[in-house]
């Protein structure tokens, strides 16, 4: 054939069917591709299957799976039936004959093309619909199973004298389900439709009736089930106004019914719940009468009287009914909120005492062998001192402290202490050279414990360490040390088979072990190892020759994830910490049920209440569920995971807890009872921050129990902003033992301040009892200063101490050269009367890369003083000497930097600096023999400077007392050299 591009002609190619080998290699590929994202969707099913079994919470898995695919299997088949019989029943009403028009006509070629096609078409489209349903309803397991096994509180709600689980439980159920039937309604009468109007029952331009008779009942009988769905809505939404939000003068989450939700919406709904019945009936009645008069008419009434009833009649009401009386009309609503908003957060028991805020004392003398009785006071700042735990505890680069370290209390001499503590946890950052081998087999775990005494600092303004070095040695005894579970560890590692990891390092050199617990999961299995390839995208992992025999991967190695997991229906506080418990280091955990179905309690969001300056700059410290608006919440349960063989224990806490009651009715066997709670364990418990950080700025508004102050908003309180940072956040909560004015003894307590709204003076403080050891844990007490006189607050404190002329000299001159001032928490302890402020001053500057406490600031009662040591700060306030103490042991004593009159101390201390320095800077260099050296001068230039003030004191001389080289831990071994 002549080509018809008029280009010379040529051999024809023959395009036909590809080869046998090319169609057998498409199918293989086909296959393998198919295979491929079946296991890949497999691999994932299955790690998390193993995960949840390695940790014996199986359970948890097992029926949360169960029920997302039970909901998925009944709401997608519920979606796809009614679909699918619409489209059905649609079809088989159609018209046997069409019109005559050009409508008609066009449509016939539609009609014709899909007519070989029609049930696979009804299959897609009922397939898609039910797919896109069951999705859907799967992501409602949390409240069918709230639903299903929901349990009393015993509590009404004052308006329909209802159950609050009703509220809880079943209402939120009830909307899914309505909502459900809405989108079937919907979609259903857009099928139905859609299939009339292509078979003819629907006619658009065609000549003579716009619907068939059958088309006409069809249709009518759907949008009837719409409009009974319409009116049911209209009866739970009668009840929803008793958890309905809305901004209302002092609150912008007011929650539960107003004047004009009584007395206007609720009438309303009502009536247009009979208008709704009405109107179906009327839709229903179609099937006989087949015309749209009568529905359309009902519907149309059915409109108006929502706009007239359902939205002018209470706007009405709220203009000329409300607004001119409004205190006395919504009086009877507020106390309803007041009493429900106390009781949904636990802030009911509240004690607010009327505090004077100055002192009746006139001879201040008299007060300064009280303070040690009144609070055991704090200046150790665990927020500030990290990095100087890092650097004198750190010992290898491959170690790390969390930016904020933790308060806990420990027993020393019979009594407890504040402490600060840390773990040295793994840190991959500083691992000499990072490869997939020493990312996650040789580097796989901290080593140790490391903590000081929260009251006391040593000569040279560091932390006195109750336990530090490495291994870890002092005060905690004996203990499992290694660390494969903390907060910053955050990947995966492979331990126990024939790669040995790296343990620690010491002089004698690097040790090796091998991990013994039983954590993890398996890698000997090749189905486990290809799975967990493919879920982490690590080929490596199937045929590496690292794994072998005893291989088991770690991995969701943070507390709080680990928690988050096995209770996915718990939400987790956003400060997990350490404590050493019956040999073993416990990361505890706090862990809170919430619902935001409590009738009349108003709702926060718990990302925004307990932000605060430390979440501000750390997000680790953040809530989990930061999202989440509540209006309900308990500390329900107390959790811990096990440092080393990551084993997650859930004890009941809040044994009335009706929401904890309902999931552990719907995951038995996950919660051990609270009488499971060693003694041991108990000692370390506490008040959790993010709880108090709710309650406090619940309390900023409903400290008041009558409605005629709320409603002015005279005594709005504020959380004030951090005094001593400039992020612009909250001050964060304190932990202190300390005893307010109505206790005998001091109590482990968690303490805030508030300011009046919009100002900078004091107007209460605030302190929950913490310690669960005492009758009282959970005891919120507030003191509130009068109102016709000002005390300082916060910000005013830091700025009259920043003001003051020979303290803002001294700052000057602590910043001299390169150095840093760091202001410590501004703690606030009441006593006879008064506030006694007292704020750690750290300088960060010179040859240190870290903080060290120089001075303490102390204030009361218009008295300011800037010293050295807390005690003389204590002392220059109160005119007087503090009580007699036995003479501190060395290493743990509170005296300043010393200075040295006698010529002979002062160059021992100078060779000391400098042979700490020139081991320092051989540490850098790898130089051992140098740094033994180095060490060696150093031991006798101390002992030297020993001996000399020995003879300085014994002859009457001055020497001004012991001192080491900054950089060198008082009281502990210099630091070991580093790999």
């Amino acid at each position: 054939m002549p080509d018809r591009g008029g280009g010379p002609s040529g051999p024809r190619i023959r395009v036909g069917r590809p080869s046998r080998r090319v169609r057998t290699l498409l199918m293989t590929l086909g296959v393998l591709a198919v295979l491929g994202m079946a296991f890949t969707m497999f691999a994932g099913f299955w790690t998390d299957w193993l995960w949840y079994r390695s940790v014996n919470y199986s359970s948890v898995f097992t029926t949360t799976l169960w029920t997302k695919i039970g909901l998925f299997s009944v709401f997608g088949l519920l979606m796809a039936l009614a679909v699918g019989f619409n489209i059905w029943l649609a079809h088989r009403l159609r018209p046997p004959l069409s019109a005559m028009s050009m409508e008609q006509q066009n449509l016939d070629r539609y009609r014709m093309g899909i007519a070989p096609y029609k049930k696979w078409l009804l299959f897609g489209i009922t397939a898609l619909v039910g797919l896109i349903a069951g999705a859907s309803a799967s992501g409602q397991w949390r409240t069918w199973l709230m639903w299903v096994n929901g349990v009393p509180f015993g509590e009404k709600d004052p308006q329909f004298k209802l159950d609050v689980a009703f509220y809880a439980f079943d209402l939120p159920w009830y909307r899914f389900l309505l909502g459900f039937g809405f989108a079937a309604a919907i979609l259903s009468v857009i099928a139905a439709a859609l299939t009339h109007y292509l078979y003819g029952g629907l006619r658009v331009t065609s000549p003579g009736a716009r619907a068939t008779a059958a088309a006409t009942g069809h249709l009518s009988v759907l949008i009837g089930i719409f409009v009974a769905l319409k009116a049911v809505a209209y009866w739970l939404d009668r009840y929803g106004l008793a958890v309905k939000s809305s901004d209302f003068r002092a609150t912008d989450n007011w929650t539960g019914l107003r004047y004009v939700d009584a007395n206007a919406y609720l009438p309303a709904k009502t009536i247009l719940f009979c208008i709704a019945v009405i109107c179906a009936l009327l839709f229903f009645a179609t099937i006989w009468r087949r015309t749209w008069q009568l529905p359309v008419i009902g519907f149309g009434l059915m409109v108006l009287s929502a706009i007239l009833i359902g939205g002018l009649y209470p706007a009405i009401v709220q203009k000329f009914q409300v607004q001119p009386n409004e205190q006395a009309k919504e009086a009877p609503y507020v106390e309803k909120n007041l009493e429900a908003t106390r009781k949904a957060y636990g802030i009911d028991g509240t004690k607010v005492t009327d505090y004077s805020g100055t002192s009746k004392t006139e001879d201040k003398t008299t007060l300064r062998d009280d303070v040690p009785s009144t609070a055991s006071i704090r200046i150790m700042d665990p927020n500030i001192v990290s990095p100087t735990f890092q650097q004198l505890q750190q010992i290898r680069n491959y170690y790390a402290f969390p930016n904020n370290l933790d308060v806990d209390r420990y027993a020393k001499d019979g009594k407890d202490q504040d402490t600060v503590i840390g773990l040295r946890e793994l840190n991959l950052a500083g691992i000499p050279k990072k490869n997939w081998i020493n990312n996650h087999f040789r580097y796989t775990h901290g080593y140790g414990v490391v903590a000081a005494e929260g009251t006391s600092a040593d000569a040279q303004g560091r932390p006195n360490f109750t336990e530090s070095d490495l291994p870890s040695e002092g005060d905690l005894g004996t203990y499992e040390q290694r660390i494969y579970y903390g907060e910053k560890t955050d990947t995966y590692s492979i331990v126990g088979g024939p790669q040995k990891e790296i343990d620690y390092s010491d002089d004698n050199g690097e040790k090796t072990t091998s991990y013994k617990g039983d954590s993890g999961v398996s890698l000997s299995n090749p189905v486990n190892r290809a799975a967990y390839a493919v879920a982490f995208g690590e080929p490596q992992i199937l045929y590496s020759g690292a794994i072998g025999d005893g291989s088991r991967i770690l991995y969701n190695r943070t507390p709080k994830e680990r928690v988050e997991a096995v209770a996915p229906w718990l939400t987790i506080d956003g400060d997990a910490y350490p404590a050493v418990v019956d040999g073993r280091i416990q990361w505890i955990v706090d862990a809170y049920t919430t619902t935001n179905g409590y009738p009349y309690s108003s709702r926060t969001t718990l990302g925004d209440t307990t932000a605060d300056s430390l979440t501000a700059t750390n997000d680790n410290r953040a809530v989990v569920a930061q999202q989440n608006q509540v209006n309900y919440i308990r500390n329900s349960v107390k959790a811990t995971v096990d440092a080393y063989t990551g084993k997650v224990k859930l004890f009941q806490w809040d044994t009335k807890d009706p929401v904890l009651k309902t999931w552990m009715k719907a995951f038995p066997n996950t919660v051990e009872p609270k009488s499971d709670i060693s003694k041991s364990l108990m000692d370390h418990l506490r008040y959790p921050q993010d709880l108090f950080k709710v309650q406090r700025e619940l309390l900023t508004r409903y400290h008041v129990k009558d409605a005629t102050t709320f409603l002015s908003g005279s005594e709005v309180w504020q959380v004030p902003d951090d005094p001593t940072n400039r992020s612009g956040s909250a001050v964060p909560p304190y932990y202190l033992s300390m005893k307010m004015p109505d206790q005998k003894a001091q109590a482990f307590s968690l303490t805030t301040t508030f300011t009046p709204n919009g100002r900078d003076n004091l107007s209460a403080f605030m302190a929950v009892d913490a310690d669960p050891g005492t009758g009282d844990y959970g005891k919120i007490r507030i003191l509130k200063l009068p109102t016709n006189t000002t005390v300082n607050g916060p910000k005013q404190v830091q700025s009259q101490f920043n003001s003051q002329e020979d303290i803002a000299e001294s700052i000057r001159l602590l910043r001299g050269g390169d150095s840093e001032v760091e202001y410590g928490n501004l703690l606030t302890v009441p006593l006879d009367g008064g506030l006694l402020y007292v704020e750690p001053v750290y300088v960060r500057g010179g040859g240190l890369k870290y903080p060290l406490l120089r001075k303490v600031l102390v204030t009361y009662g218009g008295q300011t003083a800037f010293e050295n040591t807390l005690d003389e700060a204590l002392n220059k306030v109160f005119g007087a000497d503090g009580p007699a103490t036995e003479p501190p042991d060395e290493g743990d004593t509170t005296t300043p930097p010393p200075t040295s009159d006698n010529p002979t101390v002062q160059q021992a201390l100078e060779d000391a600096q400098k042979a700490f320095d020139a081991g320092q800077e051989a540490l850098k260099k790898n130089d051992w023999e140098a740094y033994g050296k180095a060490q060696k001068d150093l031991e006798d230039a101390l002992r030297r400077a020993e001996d000399a003030q020995a003879e300085a004191s014994r002859t009457g001389g001055s020497g001004g007392g012991e001192s080491k080289p900054s950089g060198s831990p008082s009281g502990s071994p210099s630091p070991k050299p580093s790999s």
